[in-house]
């Protein structure tokens, strides 16, 4: 057994487990001892791992993690969260660029804590539009979908469906539930896969949604207001006739706290 420190970090309640990596040490094929990590009743708790890296060509590298011990697609939560770990271990101060799965990424961080995460762009031909879905790519897959009463929706058992269905097989997808509040904000409840739960919030999710919600003519505004069962997060974008670009996810991210743990 060997001593693991770890930070705990939390983006409007889509929560994560922080190793500094730096040094290499951390067996990253190990699925088994990442989900044990990710536990909340035999580990530490968390939605997701991620570890940071050094990188040849930008500030740190994200590796992301699913609670199941996979490596996984972008987590934009997570991409929020590592900032804020690096500018806590001195990696930058206000700027900084880091690779991910997906590539490279672009944040800031403010005094309050408050990240701003540059997601990809997303080119308007990959959108697909069916009668009662909308799907996209934003880093990760995204089924987005408008419901009515989204509060008493049930998230679990509809989401697990369309996460498992033959229509997004055998990778399946995130599924996200949709209600417009206005004309620039939109309540959302997103099931992750990988998770295999409703989590708090989807930052890959909102952004799924903003950029659905505009492709569908149902906002025309760039800078959307998404209400998630953790909070808020902001999603503003430009566009052209052939993508949505300079997309930013913006919203609070904090360290919980720190602690060591046994792994083998």
């Amino acid at each position: 057994m060997k001593q693991l420190t770890f930070y705990k970090y939390q983006g409007t309640g889509n929560d994560f487990i922080m190793v500094d990596n730096r040094s290499l040490f951390f067996q990253k094929n190990d699925a088994a001892t990442i989900a044990f990590l990710c536990d909340r009743r035999f580990g530490i708790g968390g939605d997701g791992l991620i570890l940071l890296e050094n990188d040849a060509t930008a500030d740190f590298k994200m590796v992301y993690y699913n609670a199941d011990g996979n490596e996984s697609t972008m987590c934009g939560n997570g991409g929020r969260c590592i900032v804020s770990f690096a500018h806590f271990l001195g990696i930058f101060s206000k700027d900084t660029t880091f690779n991910a799965i997906d590539g490279l990424h672009h944040a800031t961080i403010n005094k309050e804590g408050v990240v701003a995460l540059q997601m990809i762009d997303v080119l308007k031909d990959t959108i697909k539009k069916d009668s009662n879905y909308t799907f996209l790519f934003t880093g990760s897959p995204h089924h987005v979908e408008l419901v009515n009463d989204v509060k008493n929706f049930n998230v679990f058992e509809n989401g697990k469906n369309i996460r498992y269905s033959d229509q997004y097989k055998p990778g399946g997808t995130n599924v996200n539930f949709v209600e417009q509040l206005s004309n620039d904000s939109f309540k959302i409840r997103t099931y992750e896969r990988g998770v295999e739960d409703e989590t708090l919030s989807c930052g890959t999710g909102a952004t799924a949604v903003a950029l659905a919600m505009n492709s569908l003519g149902k906002t025309a505004v760039n800078k959307i207001t998404i209400q998630v069962e953790g909070g808020e997060v902001q999603v503003s974008f430009d566009q052209n006739d052939e993508k949505y670009y300079n997309v930013m996810l913006t919203g609070a991210a904090q360290q919980v706290f720190k602690g060591t743990i046994l792994i083998p």
